[in-house]
């Protein structure tokens, strides 16, 4: 491709609605172009890379024995409220009508569709496994669209579903899954994590989050520095406490004036404890009824635990107005002890205090002197509270490590979720009907090029790897000679992915852009070309060579073979 024919509007100034970089950098270097919230428009550079992700995601999948199959983004109400989703998923579902007031969505994943396709088709064990995945556009509302490709409404994404007679099958299709997605995504040259996650709307038993590494992702991680273990910190599995051995020398549990102390600090300046000996409520309310989570006072309530300790399908933090009057508890002063008929929960840490401060379920009262041990051993315990860094890991003796991460694909366990309740049986050996087994994988496969700008730019633009790139090498013609062509006839010869920046412009200008677009490798033919040397400038390393043109070609060539497996760009000294 010749500069002087790519349309790539770039722009020194980034929009003003960008926040993170990698945002900045897709508008500024010609990517993509902004049509709604959260809904972008791709442009020549923006196709050529998301092109070459779904490239290696097909191949991947199909080498693992995925088959790629395309289904409708449209989809009737009919098979999400088979699933039983149609009320449960939330207002992230744009619900639309066809003119004859039937209802519709726009699909933002797809195991309805698919559960309706394998129950048609797939009626014997004869015919399983089958894992079919589709390359597709789809739509969530979110309620703040940001950072651009990071979270929007429209997207594309890769989605795959496998299909078992067994759970051991099944759990055999999700390693399968599992490692493809390490080889996707250690070709395209990321730094990424998989980790223990949470299944969320999706559903399901197990699933593992692909996290990209960059300090300005949205989920927080951790992982052990002893051992392989990694979660989603709203996964995160904390040890268990035990109750400790009852103080006889601390008296019995007692209320005491707390006046104006409905926050943890007030409450730790007026009767002098640390916050780790106190209690703190997080009030909720679950499935329409009120609920109390109860953890440590200087820990922090993991939403994701606490829905599953209260085994409620939908959970929000109350209001405090509606608690009250729900439940005769003042909000502030809330407390494990005389809590009546409302559920509660409380962290298994709170086992391992001798002795703790508490709301005392009055107004401007708290409880001092709680002895779990003694006026808590009946209460309900689970793993509550947000794993931190210096956590005990749970597999090993080590401590738990924190980083900042970009999820760009799931894989999840399913098991019977939606072909039970969608009704999707097979025939086994013995002719008895049985549900499948089954398992989803999502990539997302617009969002890789954000993730992979967030963890590879500097001051002056993308610093891509080679195989997200737009091109592969830049030729930049800076004087007039005829070499610039000849090189960038030789890399085509040479399954070059080349770009010829032929334009009438200042060289400053082919420069900057060369930079701000990320072109990984740039060969600047300039006063020396007569001589036959010319400048090559590695993006990523800021690495300067002036090498002969003799051998050039094959010595590139070489080079980039290598870095399309995800490695960097080495071509050694001069």
């Amino acid at each position: 491709m010749r500069a002087s024919q790519l349309h790539q509007p770039t722009l020194r100034e980034p929009p003003k609605d960008a926040e993170v970089i990698s945002h900045q950098y897709l508008v500024r270097g010609g990517y993509i172009r902004r049509v709604a919230a959260g809904i972008y428009s791709f442009l020549p550079l923006g196709v050529r890379s998301l092109e070459k992700v779904k490239t290696i995601v097909r191949q991947e999948m199909n080498r693992a024995g995925a088959q790629e199959v395309f289904m409708p983004a449209i989809v009737p109400a009919e098979l999400w409220q088979e699933s039983g989703r149609w009320d449960f998923y939330g207002p992230e579902l744009l619900r639309i009508k066809d003119r004859k007031q039937a209802d519709f969505c726009v699909g933002p994943t797809h195991e309805e569709v698919v559960v309706d396709l394998a129950r048609k088709d797939v009626r014997s064990y004869k015919q399983l496994p089958v894992n079919f995945y589709q390359i597709q556009t789809k739509f969530r509302d979110e309620m703040r669209p940001r950072a651009g490709l990071m979270r929007g409404r429209e997207f594309v994404m890769k989605d795959a579903y496998s299909f078992d007679a067994t759970q051991e099958g099944a759990h055999k299709s999700y390693k399968v899954m599992y490692d493809a997605y390490q080889r996707i995504f250690t070709r395209l040259g990321l730094d990424f994590r998989a980790v223990e996650a949470d299944t969320g709307n999706i559903g399901g038993s197990m699933s593992h989050e692909f996290q990209v590494l960059a300090e300005s992702g949205e989920d927080n991680i951790v992982s052990c520095d002893s051992c392989d273990f990694a979660a989603n910190v709203e996964k995160a599995p904390l040890p268990e406490h035990g109750f400790v051995p009852i103080d006889p020398n601390v008296g019995p549990a007692t209320a005491v004036d707390t006046p104006g102390t409905k926050t943890i600090d007030a409450l730790c300046k007026l009767l002098k404890v640390a916050p780790r000996d106190t209690i703190k409520a997080v009030l909720y309310m679950a499935d329409d009824q009120p609920a109390i989570a109860f953890v440590r006072g200087d820990r922090e309530v993991n939403e994701v635990k606490v829905k599953q300790a209260l085994g409620a399908k939908a959970l929000f933090l109350a209001d405090a107005e509606w608690f009250a009057k729900a439940t005769g508890l003042p909000p502030g002063y809330v407390g494990a002890i005389g809590t009546g008929s409302v559920k509660t929960v409380l962290d298994t840490e709170i086992r391992a205090m001798t002795r703790a401060v508490a709301g005392a379920n009055e107004k401007q009262k708290h409880t001092v002197d709680i002895v779990p041990a003694r006026d808590l051993a009946n209460a309900t315990y689970a793993d509550l509270r947000m794993a931190l860094p210096g956590d005990p890991c749970p597999r090993c003796t080590g401590k738990l490590r924190a980083f900042k991460g970009i999820e760009v694909g799931h894989v999840f366990y399913l098991g019977q979720k939606y072909s039970k309740s969608m009704n999707a049986t097979f025939l086994d050996q013995d002719s008895v009907e049985k549900p499948f087994e089954m398992g989803c994988y999502g990539i997302g496969v617009s969002r890789i090029l954000s993730a992979a700008i967030e963890q590879n730019n500097d001051a002056r633009g993308i610093q891509w790897p080679v195989s997200i790139a737009p091109f592969e090498v830049a030729v930049l013609a800076v004087d007039p000679s005829d070499l610039a062509e000849k090189l960038y006839v030789e890399l085509q010869d040479a399954n070059i992915d080349v770009l010829l920046d032929d334009r009438e412009e200042r060289p400053g200008v082919k420069f900057a852009d060369a930079d701000l677009i990320g072109y990984p490798l740039q060969i600047i033919v300039g006063r020396k070309a007569a001589e036959g040397i010319v400048e090559v400038k590695i993006r990523k390393t800021g690495q300067r060579l002036e090498l002969p043109v003799a051998g050039l070609v094959s010595r590139v060539k070489q080079a980039i073979e290598t870095a399309r497996g995800g490695k960097p760009i080495e071509l050694g000294a001069a």
